[in-house]
């Protein structure tokens, strides 16, 4: 038995070895390192140019993505000043004496400008470049390898090129060795029958990119990326493939280590990944939208339809950060309580991505594809489709399904973000655009009777992404106001006569901190006019997703000081969460002295803050951490830097601060301003402290917990 064991380790040893390439008998030699880039300087290597630097880069340079999956402390990486810099490292000369080199390659991917080579006699043998030549991608390091068996014995040197200037115009490299055996990674596939509705798939966070494909009877049915766990998983997502029951589906990956059997954890199951810690996870926001799985970012399709509230969303379901941009969808009944749904809009290829957009209902059947049927209202949505322009959708079945127009893209130009709204004086649609014509920054309007067929009707210039457009009252007043929203919170007021818009004046901003790519709602059954933003860069690292929706919030116009401006102020639905748990804190300090108190279970939770400021000029709160300094003489507060004009009126201030994980967020003076702040406010200290430079300053607060939307 002993004797037998033996026999049968050394067969499977051998097998092991042949596998790899090595003939039997044979053991692989240890490697011979050619470079590791690990000293102060590149010597005895040969440096041209700016690209490189003097010596190894430590790592991320600035302005650059996290750079991962090199050795050691150091590698090449010609990020060095931006992707704008050029130049060359040339090895000393070296005999080939190993079959393989193998090194580790990322950064952009240009067969010319940006490569690695090797040379024999001055001759280029072999090239390589990196992953990557679209917006997105990933800095992570991933192994080649060059078969130089037929060198072996000559002479060569090697190259690190870059002389690309444009986007991805750079290259990371590093661990160049000869070796017995290969390392690149090669492409896999699996095949499964789909009898359940999920197929789960492990993620590492930082892990190279991978190019997954689906395939069902020789179609590709799914193309994306995923940083794909090889080993242990950070988290699990899902791809759901309901849709091809019972038929038999393929798994392709374009390149990976250890062939088919590393995409074995791919697991089918009829449940989500751990269904149980769903919306209990330590960071997950508790009043505010996050996907269950993966990134979002900007709100799209914000409508109400059939008795709910829906919120598409950029989103990403197959990894932590950007990318492979889907709708996704959820639908609520009181804009806190949401519901996610399953995914919505698919891009309709690899790099066609499904960008930002917006929805409408067609209780008029304007559009001959608007009306009800079975009691259940239509919701049109348009979108930018990256590879082919803008697009109509309709459905029918509450976003669950949707048809495209046959004259899809209705609309093409150099731009994004369609926002569709009806004007009613001209019966007309409007698409609200994004526009880079020659090269400036632009909102365009485009008119149409049935949405098939669109005119070019205006333009005006300062705008970037995501635009905004709707009409509303002046509080007190009977006059009526349109506005043009802008990405970045800046929006104007004006008049609109359904093809060009003429603001009243500069623009404005309500909102500052972590808020981008806001859009309201359309069909609001109350009229109102309800907001939702992107919280952007509000991350939530170590989680199984990534970033957050602002609070829903409702705007209204008001004339102050002889102009026309837009408050916030969190939606009344917000109300219902109140909890049982409330706190009261009354504060007063005298000039130049500080007071504090601590708070109780504070978060989630709403307060109301009153300020009484008499004389004093400059008074600081600090509040679970987050820093707000009022400056009377500036006319200014400021909230982790970010500075809004105030008006204190009879040396009262007052202001409405919301707390979750992740996040605060302070609205001013009934919402003349409004701030969204992200970070780890349940690991901050727990308590309210006040300064003050002058005078007597008082403090009144009221706080309440709020319930979890997601208590069942």
């Amino acid at each position: 038995m002993f004797a037998m064991r033996i026999t049968t380790l050394v067969v499977c040893t051998l097998c092991w070895i042949t596998s790899y390439g090595l003939p039997a008998g044979a053991w692989a030699a240890e490697d011979i390192l050619i470079a590791d880039f690990e000293g102060d300087t590149y010597a005895p290597w040969k440096v041209e140019g700016e690209a490189f630097g003097s010596g190894p880069a430590q790592g991320t340079l600035p302005g650059q993505m996290d750079v991962r999956g090199f050795e050691g402390k150091r590698l090449v990486n010609s990020f060095l000043q931006g992707d704008r810099t050029t130049g060359k490292l040339t090895s000393p000369t070296f005999t080939i004496q190993r079959p393989w080199i193998n090194f580790l390659i990322g950064g952009g991917q240009h067969q010319d400008q940006l490569v690695i080579k090797l040379l024999i006699n001055g001759e280029s043998v072999h090239t390589s470049s990196g992953p990557n030549n679209t917006a997105g991608g990933s800095e992570a390091l991933d192994w080649d390898s060059w078969d130089v068996a037929k060198y072996v014995g000559q002479k060569g040197t090697i190259e690190i090129l870059d002389q690309a200037t444009g986007g991805w115009g750079h290259i990371n490299v590093d661990q160049i060795v000869q070796s017995d055996q290969r390392r690149s990674v090669e492409p896999a596939a699996r095949t499964l029958e789909i009898t359940q509705r999920y197929l789960h798939l492990p993620v590492k966070n930082g892990a190279p990119k991978r190019r997954m494909k689906f395939t069902v009877a020789g179609q590709v049915v799914r193309d994306f990326e995923i940083e794909y766990a090889e080993a242990a998983a950070d988290y699990v997502t899902l791809a759901d493939v309901s849709a091809f029951q019972g038929k038999t589906l393929t798994v392709h990956v374009d390149k990976l280590p250890g062939g088919p059997a590393a995409l074995m954890p791919i697991t089918p199951s009829n449940e989500k990944p751990a269904a149980a810690e769903i919306y209990h996870e330590k960071l997950r926001p508790q009043f505010h939208f996050t996907s269950q799985r993966g990134w979002l970012n900007d709100p799209n399709g914000l409508v109400y339809a059939n008795g709910k509230y829906h919120l598409f969303y950029q989103h990403n379901p197959y990894g932590w950060g950007w990318g492979n941009m889907h709708w996704g969808h959820a639908v609520s009944a009181d804009l806190f309580h949401w519901e996610e749904m399953p995914e919505s809009v698919y891009p309709a290829k690899f790099g066609d991505w499904a960008f930002s957009g917006s929805a409408v209902v067609d209780p008029a059947n304007t559009t001959g594809f608007g009306e009800k049927r079975d009691g259940i209202e239509t919701i049109i949505a348009a979108f930018t489709s990256t590879g082919r322009g803008e697009c109509i959708l309709t459905s029918r079945d509450n976003g669950l399904t949707w048809t495209e127009l046959p004259e899809n893209p209705v609309v093409k130009h150099q731009g994004r973000d369609p926002k569709l709204l009806w004007h009613a004086p001209t019966k007309k649609w409007v698409m609200a655009l994004y526009d880079e014509f020659e090269g400036k920054q632009w909102i365009t309007f485009h008119t149409s009777i049935d949405m098939r067929k669109w005119e070019f009707a205006s333009r005006i210039e300062g705008y970037f992404e995501c635009p905004d457009l709707f009409e509303t009252k002046i509080q007190g007043t009977a006059e009526k106001r349109w506005v043009l929203y802008g990405a970045d919170g800046k929006y104007a007021t004006g008049q609109f006569d359904g093809k060009t818009f003429i603001p009243d004046g500069p623009k404005q901003q309500l909102w500052y901190g972590n808020f981008y790519a806001a859009q309201t709602y359309s069909n609001d059954p109350q009229g109102r006019i309800i907001q939702i933003g992107w919280g952007r860069d509000i991350n939530f690292p170590g989680m199984p997703f990534n970033q957050q929706m602002v609070v829903p919030v409702e705007l209204t116009l008001h004339k102050r000081e002889g102009r026309i401006v837009m408050h916030a102020q969190p939606a009344r639905e917000l109300d219902g969460l109140r909890g049982n748990s409330r706190q009261t804190v009354s504060l007063s300090v005298s000039g130049g002295g500080s007071s504090s108190v601590s708070l109780v279970n504070s978060v989630p939770s709403r307060w109301k803050l009153d300020l009484q400021l008499n004389d004093a000029r400059i008074v600081k709160l600090n509040m679970k951490g987050v820093p707000v300094v009022v400056d009377r003489e500036k006319g200014l507060l400021t909230c982790h830097q970010m500075s809004a004009p105030i008006d204190v009126h009879e040396g009262k201030l007052s202001m409405e601060v919301l707390l979750d994980r992740g996040s605060m967020e302070l609205f001013v003076n009934q919402g003349q301003s409004a701030f969204s702040i992200g970070g780890d406010v349940t690991s901050s200290p727990s308590t309210i402290e006040i300064t003050a430079d002058q005078d007597q300053v008082e403090l009144s607060a009221e706080g309440h917990l709020l319930e979890s939307i997601w208590k069942k």
